[in-house]
């Protein structure tokens, strides 16, 4: 049956159609009031003609979080109706995120927030204890406990707003929250740029650059000293390079510094003492894979550092050797799981950091779609000295059959706790004896985790095992990003599992039920005094055959080392 309408009707549904198509002149939903977009505009500038861009939502709600000491519901709605966002896109990657304090309007913002380290190091140092005196003794501020602060060497670590206390006392927080607003720390002592360019730094960048020096030859020398990835994951970096050139452009990089193992700060350190060897490194890997702009994410916890890198990008940008790729520093706002590829990149995008399902790898789809270069600090690190001395120079050091050098972290129950480079392959009791000036002083090795958190829990029997990529799987535990804690006869090997299983519990996405479930449940099955072995088993056996990602995957690992190399501790057959 056909209708006939008649000609005034066809208007009024034509003028219908023409409104619907017109965009809403607001979101649906609350309204954001003057005065808050007011406010917002103030601080993150006027929209630009094309609009504000969508990747930048956390670096504005650090904006806002940094000037009100947290984010009120009405500047999370302002900067919803500013991006032309979904209010409730913008809560959920801000309610993501540890670091941002949402509050209600009506809610007083803390004057200062203090977190007191309760990870591994942290907590063979005393953390507990410093959390509980200083709960006591700030009742006006807020004193919560937190994950890995990344100074593990400094132990026990506390941050005062976002200033570093290293080796906290209940009475040097106090002074820094004394000083908190008016003398902020100094910034570390590292080689600035005009002291890296006479030193010889950036002349390998420009020769690469102007093709002085042949972009493969680069590539090969990486393949022929073995460099791998070392972040954790261990891909070898030359074969890598060259994955991402032989994608169609325009291809892009991202620099993973949001290194929250708990046992790590290797990248830091480097960072504060040399960043322009990592800057180099940076635009060696850009030019020779093509990479039209890097994204640095860094970790949220590492302010001095991050203030450090601002200067100094801001300095080589004035002054540049080169043509450089478009750089952009990026920060994280507290969520271990960022230091996963796919949620890095997630968290580069202004969106919550879940990882991503694979295939499609990030090499291929990565940042905006577009294929991307992945790297740790420490790799690119590694760049330029690598290729100056040539590759067959690295790859004669190593000892135990192994090649090449690493930097271990290397924290807990040492005289002389830090970053070690030391060849690749050397064993635990090596490491220590030559390297760490022993054990503390009343201390007997008893056990120790050869990779952070999530890289297992090896006895004392086992410190002659070459640490390196490979040689761990056997014993059930791996390397990852060199993450050495140490313990000693005055620890606990259940407890020490207790405490990274409830890490993971914490810093799980929640994206798959098998981690979010199984960490927590875990943590719970752990405090019993007698384990349930087989229970504890099975759930290890899901985490880490269904589980998304590395964390969920790893997790199981200190539940198996502890029923298989310390079984008394729980009363396991």
């Amino acid at each position: 049956m056909q209708t006939d309408f008649t000609s005034e009707t066809r208007i009024g549904l034509n003028a219908l159609r023409e409104q619907l198509r017109k965009p809403r002149s607001q979101l649906k939903g609350r309204q954001a009031s003057d005065e808050a977009q007011a406010e917002v505009q103030a601080l993150i500038g006027a929209k630009p003609t094309e609009g504000h861009r969508r990747d930048l939502l956390i670096e504005h709600l650090h904006v806002l979080n940094d000037h009100f000491r947290g984010l009120f519901e009405r500047h999370i709605v302002a900067l919803a109706a500013e991006m032309r966002l979904p209010v409730v896109e913008v809560f959920e990657v801000a309610s993501f995120y540890y670091h941002f304090e949402i509050l209600k309007d009506d809610e007083a913002a803390p004057r200062i927030t203090v977190r007191v380290c309760d990870s591994l190091s942290c907590s063979l140092a005393g953390s507990a204890n410093l959390l509980s005196q200083l709960q006591s003794d700030l009742l006006d501020l807020k004193v919560v406990p937190v994950p890995c602060l990344g100074r593990c060497e400094q132990a026990p670590a506390v941050q005062v707003g976002q200033q570093a206390v290293a080796f906290a006392t209940a009475q040097a927080v106090a002074q820094r929250v004394a000083q908190n607003q008016i003398a902020p720390n100094p910034l570390p002592e590292a080689i600035r740029l005009e002291a890296y360019r006479q030193s010889g730094g950036y002349q390998l960048a420009v020769q690469v650059a102007a093709g002085l020096k042949d972009q493969e030859s680069v590539i090969q020398c990486l393949e022929t000293s073995g460099l791998r990835g070392l972040g954790g994951a261990g891909f070898p970096a030359g074969r890598k390079w060259r994955i991402v050139r032989n994608q169609p452009g325009p291809r892009l990089m991202a620099v993973n510094i949001d290194e929250g193992e708990p046992g790590t700060f290797k990248d830091r350190t480097c960072l504060e003492a040399d960043p322009h060897r990592f800057l180099e490194g940076v635009l060696i890997a850009a030019s020779v894979v093509g990479c039209e702009t890097v994204y640095i994410y860094l970790r949220d916890e590492y302010h001095e550092a991050r203030v450090l890198l601002t200067e100094e990008l801001k300095a080589l940008q004035a002054n540049p050797p080169c043509v450089l790729p478009r750089i952009e520093l990026r920060r994280g706002a507290g969520a271990y799981i960022c230091g996963e590829e796919s949620a890095m990149i997630e968290s580069i995008e202004g969106k919550r950091g879940e990882p991503r399902m694979r295939p499609p790898y990030i090499a291929e789809v990565g940042l905006f779609g577009r294929p991307t270069l992945e790297h740790n600090f420490e790799t690119l690190y590694w760049v330029r000295e690598l290729i100056e001395q040539g590759a067959d120079s690295f790859a004669s050091q190593g000892r135990h059959g192994r090649q090449g050098l690493r930097r271990f972290s290397v924290s807990g129950r040492v005289q002389q706790p830090g970053v070690k480079l030391a060849p690749a392959g050397i064993t635990l009791r090596e490491l220590v004896d030559e390297y760490c000036g022993g054990m503390a002083e009343g201390h007997t090795l008893y056990a120790y985790l050869p990779g952070g958190a999530s890289g297992g829990i090896m006895p004392a029997r086992l410190a002659d095992v070459p640490l390196d990529f490979d040689t761990l799987q056997p014993h059930g535990c791996f390397i990852g990003s060199a993450a050495v804690m140490v313990l000693s006869q005055h620890d606990s090997a259940r407890e020490a599992a207790l405490n990274v299983m409830r890490f993971f519990a914490h810093e799980s996405c929640g994206q798959c039920t098998p981690c979010r479930v199984g960490t927590d449940k875990a943590a719970q099955l752990m405090t019993a005094e007698v384990w349930d072995a087989e229970t504890l088993q099975d759930l290890a056996q899901v985490m880490g055959d269904a589980s998304i990602c590395g964390l969920g995957q790893a997790a199981p690992n200190p539940i198996r080392c502890v029923l298989d190399y310390f079984p008394h501790e729980v009363g396991a057959a």
